[in-house]
């Protein structure tokens, strides 16, 4: 089975231009452009640097393609603490925990439990909520000015709920969401298929929520096209294959160091590295509570009952996402797994659920490629955007939203750095 994988030799540009510019960008997956963006835009002159050969090539490269606008839950949420015990214990097929001993693991795991309680719940459900609407305006603000093709729809969304109890209290969120400006609705399975035919042969629908105004999108091709565009009317400045091996931060501006001596500078940085920021933050001696949620996807091509609208499956933890003449299918939660490496049998699990979930839905025995990333998890789900030190931004954390919440994220990160 193919796997999708980044190229092999850097496309850097302009590797001896070391020209000191207003902001460097550090991290070039969705957050990291988005970021770029929204400093050129504002007349800055920016340089994006990344260890990799190109952009989009972290978790941003082949992940669940939905711009979950309204659908902002939390993680830690009231009702985790009667499935903890399975997940505990390893009996969740779809979720993992590894390196339990480990004391970051348990700083990070202490906290995310403190979050389980209704307050917190809601209270970072929303927060998030406020910022993927932010980032939805800002979305559509972009594509109004520049053309980017990357397979975006508007293709709505559906959460699969199977017994009346989980989809009572989705119900009760959604009730929430509404009064702080999210469109969903609590439909019958009846009323589901009626908009969605493919749902026919689900078994064991108890209800769907709805949220029509969902978009989808190949967040690597988006980064690929808006790359193209800041090059070309933004003049931004790229440093791609570039190891980053000391930071440092000063009153006359920051510098970023690579193990050849190649110093960069500016007189502003943002962070955007993704989970690579735990280790680039403590150059300036910052800590920052960041665990990687390692997840899978494949793509093929779509089956005889493939949705038009993206389907999420509560239960299994699997989403669906049509992307023009493909299907992508992405699931499966692996906390404190930082290897990036495929794993096979875990993938031949997210296929075998996929195809339990909708058997129709894509060509399972004629897989295009599979692929595995570290999402970036704070213990409260909502993401770190703030101002650490003078000249030194936040940008992290998005999680499993890191592509809803880019767009508005970037926006957030330049304003701050713009109040100094």
């Amino acid at each position: 089975m193919p796997t999708d994988h980044a190229p092999a030799m850097p496309e850097m540009q302009n590797p001896q231009d070391d020209t000191a510019v207003d902001v460097i960008v550090l991290g070039a997956g969705v957050v990291g452009m988005a970021t770029a963006y929204a400093a050129a835009r504002r007349g800055l002159s920016v340089r994006l640097v990344d260890r990799a050969p190109g952009p989009g090539l972290g978790a941003s490269f082949a992940n669940g393609a939905q711009l979950s606008y309204a659908y902002t839950d939390a993680l830690a949420s009231p009702s985790l603490w009667r499935k903890f015990p399975r997940m505990a214990l390893g009996l969740d097929p779809a979720f993992r925990m590894q390196g339990l001993a480990d004391p970051d693991f348990l700083r990070w795991g202490l906290a995310f439990l403190r979050n389980t309680g209704r307050a917190r719940f809601f209270g970072n459900t929303l927060a998030v909520l406020k910022l993927a609407l932010e980032s939805r305006v800002a979305m559509h603000a972009l594509l109004q000015r520049h053309g980017i093709d990357f397979d975006h729809a508007p293709a709505g969304k559906m959460h699969l709920y199977h017994d009346a109890e989980a989809l009572a209290g989705a119900a009760g969120i959604v009730a929430i969401k509404r009064a702080h400006g999210a469109v969903q609705e609590v439909l019958s399975p009846r009323q589901a298929i009626d908009l969605e035919p493919a749902l026919a042969h689900a078994s064991g629908l108890a209800g769907v929520v709805y949220s029509p105004q969902e978009e989808v999108g190949d967040s690597h091709r988006f980064c690929s096209g808006l790359l193209a565009v800041l090059r070309a009317d933004y003049a931004l400045r790229t440093n791609f294959g570039f190891e980053v091996t000391g930071l440092a931060a000063g009153p006359d501006g920051v510098a970023v160091e690579t193990r050849h001596n190649h110093r960069l500078q500016a007189r502003h940085l943002v962070v955007c590295a993704g989970i690579e920021a735990r280790a680039l933050a403590r150059h300036i001696g910052i800590r920052v509570p960041l665990m990687p949620m390692k997840g899978y996807s494949f793509t093929a091509a779509p089956g005889n009952h493939a949705p038009a609208i993206s389907i999420t499956d509560t239960r299994r933890k699997i989403v669906f996402c049509r992307l023009g003449d493909r299907m992508r299918v992405a699931g499966l939660a692996e906390l404190g797994n930082a290897d990036t490496a495929l794993d096979p049998a875990r993938s031949r699990l997210l296929i075998a659920m996929a195809r339990e979930s909708l058997p129709g839905a894509a060509r399972y025995d004629a897989i295009d490629s599979d692929w595995s990333g570290l999402r970036p998890m704070t213990p409260d789900s909502v993401p770190i955007i703030r101002r650490e030190r003078p000249g030194v931004v936040l940008n992290i954390g998005h999680g499993m939203l890191g592509w809803t919440l880019a767009m508005g994220a970037g926006e957030r990160a330049i304003n701050l750095l713009l109040e100094e």
